[in-house]
């Protein structure tokens, strides 16, 4: 009796693991993911096959730009268009509030968090509840290319925005480069992460630890003053006012600019011979500080989602565990660092990394700011990115603008 009702115990698991593995092999998800910046359309490509291959599970990856993501998962989330997206650390509020994804705190605190940076965690997190698997480990740096630098006579990185105007100036002044400075300041996303680098550099937050805002501070305004500064000196490159992370970066590769903040993967590329022409001349550093403090740099941190809209969950969430595995981070560190703590002593990621961006990430991954975690972020994020490139423009003063977007900020908080 005993081995019979054992024959049929294990008869039974048999067949529930081969319909399982059926059932995977008939599901299909549909994964949205950005072209710029973090791992390559490459990298998640190989990723996916090698998801597929383990599980039987099928996925198409579609690639956009970072400004097509929003709107993308704002009009398909619900209707299950894609199952997995990649979203940015500031859309958990909203789309947690409006319902498009799906809470998956039970998830997330199953999982080894103790070894998960913060700032990977704060980005897939809303109100005590996390509706993401922290994935993209990102934060903005400063590269500086030392040859540009030693041909003014200067051996001395930077540790201060004074110093590093200091040397811009010395470079522009002896020709050496027309515009010492590229920023991304085009009217885009790009623009608040840069603001917010140097905002914390001078001290300054867009909200109080109640999320209350604090637009026009005292801090924000001399830090929007000084990136006005920079532009009217002539010490910015004036195209920097159309540049996204890309063009900061081709800039740089070019070898017409000698500072520049960008995020990590700009190292791998700007030591690349086939798309730099300054490889081995460029170091990453962490941004510059203040009297107010030592450095400020701003979270791109970005979790995969599961969408309200998606059929298969389960494996959705099998398939975000995958890409964020420590083995799939540490395979594919070249232009993304690892979420995993544990990883950034591990021999393998520091050769494919760099040294020199993981000594870097050790120190700026304490000095990280996150912009506003609030559901009306999107809004007031688009009249920001106005009204500071008036400002950059000479249309209007820090203070006017900063005025105005808090005024504005106080009444979305309130709505």
């Amino acid at each position: 009796m005993k081995k019979g009702l054992i024959f049929t115990l294990v008869s039974c698991a048999a067949a529930i693991m081969l319909s399982a593995s059926a059932y995977a092999e008939d599901v299909t998800l549909n994964a949205l993911f950005m072209k710029q910046a973090g791992y390559s359309e490459e990298d998640v490509t190989a990723m996916t096959q090698a998801f597929t291959e383990s599980t039987g599970i099928q996925v198409n990856p579609t690639f956009v730009a970072y400004e097509e993501l929003a709107p993308k998962i704002l009009t398909s989330a619900s209707s299950g268009g894609y199952d997995v997206i990649l979203g940015d650390c500031i859309w958990p509020a909203q789309f947690a509030k409006a319902g498009l994804v799906l809470d998956v705190t039970d998830r997330v605190e199953a999982l080894d968090v103790d070894d998960i940076y913060q700032g990977a965690l704060d980005a897939t997190r809303y109100e005590g509840r996390y509706y993401g698997m922290p994935w993209l480990n990102d934060v903005k740096y400063m590269f500086v290319n030392m040859e540009l630098l030693k041909q003014a006579g200067i051996e001395e990185i930077p540790t201060t925005w004074d110093m590093l105007i200091e040397d811009a100036k010395a470079v522009k002044e002896q020709g050496i480069c027309e515009y010492p400075i590229a920023a991304c300041y085009a009217q885009a996303e790009c623009l608040i992460c840069d603001y917010t680098c140097i905002a914390g550099a001078f001290g300054g937050a867009f909200v109080d630890e109640n999320n209350n805002p604090t637009l026009n501070s005292e801090e924000n305004v001399a830090a929007l003053d000084f990136m006005a500064s920079t532009l009217s000196d002539g010490l910015c490159n004036p195209k920097s006012l159309e540049m996204i992370e890309d063009d900061v970066l081709s800039t740089f590769a070019a070898g017409n600019a000698v500072f520049a903040i960008n995020w990590t993967y700009q190292y791998a590329a700007m030591n690349d011979e086939s798309q730099s022409s300054v490889a081995g001349q460029g170091e990453i550093i962490p941004i510059p500080g203040t009297d107010k403090a030592a450095s400020a740099t701003v979270n791109g941190g970005m979790p995969l989602m599961i969408t309200a809209g998606c059929q298969h969950p389960d494996e959705a969430w099998e398939y975000m565990e995958f890409l964020a595995s420590k083995e799939m981070q540490a395979e594919y560190c070249a232009n993304a660092l690892p979420i995993w703590k544990s990883l950034y002593t591990d021999e393998g990621v520091i050769e494919k990394a760099g040294a020199e961006v993981v000594a870097a990430s050790q120190t700026q991954f304490e000095f990280i700011v996150n912009r506003p975690m609030v559901p009306y972020y999107n809004e007031l994020s688009t009249s920001m990115q106005s009204e500071i490139q008036r400002v950059l423009l000479g249309e209007l003063s820090a203070q006017e603008a900063l005025d105005g977007l808090q005024e504005l900020a106080l009444e979305l908080a309130e709505s």
